[in-house]
């Protein structure tokens, strides 16, 4: 039996555990070699060509790590696709029956490595002469990762180095005039291409369709085009890769009738627990081969105390497309976070967060103390207009009258808020803290950074995009799971942390989203712009407290 088929068998005979939609794609072969026997069908399987395809890998060489130089020996997951997209054919004319291949499985599952060896063979066994093979993104980078793989693997491959040529970004058959190359929306070379074979990576990370209307309109003048799409799945629900999620689902289920694609989408099933580890594998192919067990088991547990990090973890490791957006904080480990613990802050270093906003709104400060064994303690204060308060209090149902009164909130008189108050207020709390640095976001806030500076402050300015705010926001969520955040029960900042909604790009960086919340979440902010420079303190030993194997995000 060949490899591909076995592997079907095996996932219908519930030996290889699989989801719902991997098993739809083993069922829709089967049926299909039934079919294939009937006259009139136009299809038919070539076991010989899918098995060439398959030894294929054997002049493909691991190029790091243990393996490197060794022979690439393909899982059965990976015969089963590579199999089924080469070895099915049209009986009119011999070519490929599929012309484009949906490949949506979770990180770390060898796609770009499996890509890298389909260009390879597309340029040379495939038989297409002036063969052009592009990898394609949106960024230069993302585009080069399977180009770069495939030169990798001729440069460790005697066979395949002996009749390739290989240059910084051109692989090149001169006895075909069959090339590769890595092409990019950013650097200008994707239009006017002749495609016979069109690899896009993390197809969830485009921003729109461009990349791949490009790409499948270049293929008109081929006879066997190939369009290949290997990708996990994102938070854009919709974007292109989403559009072309749904597209394959419909096909598998057999709603949609498309026989030129092929779609193997690795994901659990509706109902699944997707922390319990029976489940990895539903979407993990590759599990205990380059996807490591523990490791995921270790995301699984803070995924089960994080919301942010259980949208990650259910996107990035379980395949599932979810919500770019999810509340920030588990509360109940918030609120027992430091509990009992009473320190004396007088004279200790600390970053002086401040989120200025608008005048007529909260405005925040908060200082930012890194302690011993990685703790950090925060204080909290905030600032509102006092002829506004009453009418905000009823209009934001929040008790600001009473937190004015237990000395977390104060009542500037007026209807706006003076940038003044605030630059005394801190003035006022450097003579009891060591304020190392001032941190602010530098909009609509130049004024009070060249006027702190000029009363002898270091000012820092801090913008709030994912680059600046996704790392502490992870610290913060991954302190009051282990409780060494001491925020003193705080009611102020209580209230801020559980307004915060998180926003996650493709590549699972955060940041808070005040468009997803109606409440305010100004001392949540103030805290997180501190954090982002406190977490940089010399005092605190990042090795230990920001990487540890436990708790990395």
């Amino acid at each position: 039996m060949d490899r591909a088929t076995k592997y079907a068998k095996m996932v219908l005979a519930g030996e290889i555990s699989a989801g719902k939609l991997v098993k739809l794609a083993a069922r829709r072969h089967l049926d299909d070699l039934k079919k294939a026997q009937r006259k009139g069908y136009p299809y038919y399987y070539d076991k010989q060509a899918a098995e060439i395809r398959l030894e294929f890998y054997q002049l493909c060489r691991h190029y790091k790590g243990d393996c490197a130089g060794k022979p690439i020996s393909p899982e059965l997951w990976q015969c089963f696709i590579q199999g089924c997209v080469f070895g099915w054919k049209r009986k009119a004319d011999k070519k490929r029956r599929f012309s484009e291949v949906y490949e949506q499985i979770a990180k770390k599952n060898g796609k770009s490595t499996d890509a890298a060896t389909t260009a390879l063979y597309c340029m040379t066994v495939d038989g297409e002469s002036g063969a052009e093979i592009y990898s394609a993104a949106t960024s230069r980078d993302q585009a080069k990762i399977i180009f770069e793989t495939a030169r990798q693997m001729v440069g460790k491959s005697p066979e395949l180095k002996s009749f390739m040529n290989v240059y910084t970004n051109n692989i090149s058959v001169p006895s075909t005039a069959s090339k590769f190359e890595p092409v990019s929306k950013e650097a200008g070379t994707l239009d006017g291409k002749d495609v016979y074979v069109g690899l896009i990576d993390e197809l969830h990370a485009h921003k729109n369709r461009e990349v791949y209307d490009i790409l499948k309109g270049g293929t008109v003048a081929r006879t066997q085009p190939l369009i290949w799409v290997v990708t996990t799945a994102g938070f854009n629900t919709n974007g292109i890769c989403h559009e072309r999620y749904e597209y394959a689902k419909k096909v598998l289920e057999g709603t949609l009738e498309d026989d030129t694609l092929f779609a193997y989408i690795a994901q659990p099933d509706e109902g699944d627990d997707i922390l319990d580890p029976k489940n990895f594998i539903k979407a993990n192919p590759n599990l205990g081969v380059s996807v490591k067990i523990n490791d995921l088991k270790i995301k699984a547990r803070q995924a089960r105390e994080i919301p942010a990090a259980y949208n990650q973890f259910a996107c990035k490791h379980m395949n599932m497309w979810v919500s770019s957006s999810t509340q920030w904080m588990n509360m109940d480990k918030w609120n027992r976070s430091g509990s009992g613990i009473d320190v004396d802050l007088s004279h200790k270093r600390c970053y002086c967060g401040v989120d200025l906003s608008a005048k007529l709104d909260l405005t925040s400060v908060v200082f930012d103390f890194p302690l011993e064994n990685g703790y950090y303690a925060i204080l909290q204060h905030s600032f509102i207009p006092e002829e506004t308060m009453i009418e905000k209090e009823r209009k934001d149902n929040v008790p600001y009258s009473a937190w004015v009164r237990q000395g977390y909130l104060t009542a500037i008189p007026g209807e706006v808020i003076e940038q003044e108050w605030i630059m005394e207020y801190i003035k006022a709390q450097a003579k009891k803290y060591n304020i190392v640095e001032i941190d602010y976001d530098p909009w609509n806030a130049s004024e009070f950074g060249q006027r702190m500076e000029n009363d002898g402050f270091t000012c820092v300015e801090v913008r709030q995009g994912v680059y600046s705010l996704s790392e502490p926001m992870k610290d913060v969520e991954r302190l009051a799971v282990q409780g060494k955040i001491i925020h003193f029960d705080d009611p102020v900042l209580r209230w801020a942390v559980s307004n915060v909604v998180a926003s996650a790009d493709s590549n699972g960086n955060i940041r808070p989203d005040k468009s997803k919340t109606t409440q305010r979440i100004d001392p949540a902010a103030a805290m997180i712009t501190a954090h982002s420079r406190a977490i940089t303190d010399t005092y605190v030993n990042l090795e230990e407290t920001i990487m540890s194997d436990e708790y990395v995000l």
